[in-house]
C-alpha cells in the first residue's frame, strides 16, 4: 500500500511517500481502508519532535511509528476473528493514539480504540476534520473549564481547528461566546455562532474592560498573566500549549488565588475517555449543531505540502488529506476546497 513515512524528525521534507506492506488485522483488530485523514498544528509539532518532552511519548531520537497521522474516516475492509462490534463495509471514523499510522491507504487498529460508525450525513472528509478539534475543545471546555449555561466565554484563535469547534460547543452548552480571530475570519466565526467577534489586529481583549468566566486560548498565543485581569473572580484560563510558564502558573493557582490556569494533554487520555467523547459529539454532528470547517484538501501524495501550509499558522478550520485508492487525480482536483 501507499503510505507517508517519516524515519526522522525535521521539516516537511522528512515525509516521504513509499510503498509499504499492507497490514493484516490481528484477532482483535479492524482493518480500515482510509479515505480521509487530517493535518493539524499538533502533527507539525510531532513531526519536528517538539517540544522535547513530547519525545517521551513518540520516540526520543526518531518516531516510534514511522507512519504519522492520528485521525481517519473510511470503510472497514476486514476484521479479526475476535472483533464483535464492526463488520466489513461499515463506514467508520476515529483516531489512533499520538503515535499515528493514518497517513496511509490502510490501518489495522484494535476495536477498543476510539472508532465509531461515521455519521451518515457527513462525508469522510467532513467526519475526519471534526475529530481532533472537537474532542480537544470538548475536553477543555467541559472538563477543565467546567462550562455552564449563562457564562461568558472567550475563545482566542476562534477560526482554527480547535477554536471553530469550541465556538460551536460553547454555544451548545449555553454560554455567551466571544471569538477572537483576524479580520479575514470574522464572518466565519460569527457564522459558527459567536455572539461577539474581536479582530485581534484592532483590539486587545485583555484591555477591553470585559470579564470572562473562561478564557480558552486555543492557539497558545496568550498567557495567564496577561489574561488574568480579564477573568472574573473565579475565572479559568485554559491553554492548549504546554510550556514552563503555564506549568508554573498551574502549580501556583492550584494552591493560591481564585483564578485558575489549566492545561490538559487531551491526546494522552485513555481510549475509553476518547470513545465517550466521540459518542457525546456524534449526535451533534448528525443534527448539524457541530459543523465541519475545512480550509482545503490535499491528496496523500502531497502531505508534505499540506504540512508546509499548516506550519504557516494561517489555516482556518481544518486541512484534510484525501486518500484515493485508484490514483490521486480526484484528490488533486479537490485540494483547494472541501
Amino acid at each position: 500500500m501507499k503510505a507517508i513515512v517519516a524515519t526522522a524528525y525535521g521539516s516537511p521534507d522528512v515525509l516521504q511517500l513509499q510503498e509499504v506492506a499492507k497490514p493484516t488485522p490481528k484477532a482483535n483488530e479492524v482493518l480500515v481502508r482510509i479515505n480521509a485523514t487530517t493535518v493539524t498544528a499538533a502533527h507539525g509539532m510531532m513531526r519536528q519532535g517538539a517540544p522535547l518532552y513530547g519525545r517521551l511519548f513518540i520516540g526520543l531520537t526518531r518516531p516510534k511509528v514511522a507512519i504519522p497521522g492520528t485521525e481517519l474516516a473510511g470503510v472497514v475492509e476486514a476484521v479479526g476473528e475476535a472483533v464483535k462490534h464492526f463488520k466489513p463495509g461499515d463506514q467508520v471514523f476515529g483516531a489512533t493514539d499520538i503515535g499515528g499510522g493514518c497517513y496511509a491507504e490502510y490501518i489495522a487498529l484494535p476495536e477498543s480504540e476510539p472508532l465509531l460508525l461515521k455519521p451518515a450525513n457527513l462525508t469522510d472528509a467532513e467526519a475526519a476534520s471534526l475529530l481532533d478539534g472537537a474532542t480537544t475543545a470538548l475536553h477543555f471546555l467541559r472538563d477543565q473549564g467546567e462550562i455552564r449555561p449563562g457564562q461568558k466565554i472567550l475563545i482566542n484563535g476562534a477560526s482554527g481547528s480547535v477554536g471553530s469547534a469550541a465556538v460551536q460547543l460553547a454555544r451548545h452548552f449555553g454560554a455567551e461566546v466571544t471569538g477572537v480571530c483576524s479580520i479575514a475570519n470574522v464572518e466565519l466565526v460569527r457564522g459558527l455562532g459567536a455572539d461577539h467577534v474581536i479582530d485581534y489586529t484592532q483590539e486587545d481583549f485583555t484591555q477591553s474592560g470585559q470579564r470572562y468566566d473562561v478564557i480558552f486560548d486555543a492557539v497558545g498565543k496568550s498567557s495567564f498573566s496577561r489574561c488574568k485581569g480579564a477573568l472574573t473572580e473565579h475565572g479559568r484560563y485554559l491553554s492548549t500549549v504546554l510550556g514552563l510558564p503555564i506549568l508554573l502558573q498551574m502549580l501556583w493557582t492550584s494552591k493560591f488565588g481564585s483564578r485558575k490556569a489549566k492545561f490538559a494533554a487531551s491526546g494522552l487520555r485513555p481510549a475509553n475517555e476518547k470513545i465517550a467523547d466521540l459518542r457525546f459529539l456524534k449526535p451533534l454532528m448528525e443534527t448539524g449543531e457541530l459543523k465541519p470547517v475545512i480550509d482545503r484538501c490535499y491528496p496523500l501524495e502531497e502531505v508534505a505540502e499540506a504540512h508546509r501550509y499548516v506550519d504557516n499558522g494561517h489555516k482556518k478550520g481544518n486541512v484534510v488529506i484525501l486518500v484515493t485508492h485508484n490514483g490521486a487525480s480526484e484528490a488533486a482536483q479537490q485540494r483547494k476546497t472541501a
